[in-house]
């Protein structure tokens, strides 16, 4: 005999797992086509932001490859066999990457910010690669945007901005 406790969690369960079913068969143009897409509205007015198919592209590869290395970090970490200098220089390694990260967001931040221009940034030692999406080339912003960014640091950083049509 089933009892209440037993049919509200079968009935919960068989819910969680049409909708995974669901997800996981659904086609893949309804999950490209909203990943880049955001709403916000403000008062009364709807304002949609959505950011170019590139952009998220750089973001997510950029995201992938940190990631993988994240986790080879973690490993060693956790590993027994790694020596405490090993384990320090994984850890520093670590807060270095979540660091980078941090500058990259507070960059596209700034750019947003002063420019009103969607943009990619990847930090790479002391290479900053700037993406910005504008449909015409212009050396003035370009040279405006490397002082914004230099602006940042103390020391001599190599800035590249290119810009990608929308």
């Amino acid at each position: 005999m089933i009892n209440k406790q037993n049919l509200w969690f079968l009935t919960l369960f068989s819910l969680i797992l049409v909708l995974s079913v669901y997800y996981i068969t659904m086609p893949n143009d309804l999950l490209v086509n909203n990943v880049g897409n955001k709403v916000t509205t403000s008062g009364k007015s709807k304002t949609t932001v959505t950011e170019t198919n590139s952009l998220v592209a750089m973001r997510v590869s950029l995201e992938e490859e940190r990631q993988e290395e994240m986790v080879s970090l973690q490993e060693k970490l956790t590993d027994e066999n790694t020596t405490t200098e090993e384990k320090n220089n994984a850890y520093e390694q670590l807060k270095y990457l979540n660091q980078l990260q941090g500058e990259e967001e507070k960059i596209e931040k700034q750019i947003k910010e002063e420019y009103k221009l969607d943009s990619f940034v990847k930090i790479d030692d002391k290479n900053i690669e700037v993406v910005v999406i504008k449909d015409k080339h212009d050396s003035s912003i370009a040279n405006n945007i490397m002082r914004l960014v230099q602006a940042n640091y103390n020391e001599k950083m190599y800035i590249t901005v290119t810009f990608k049509k929308s």
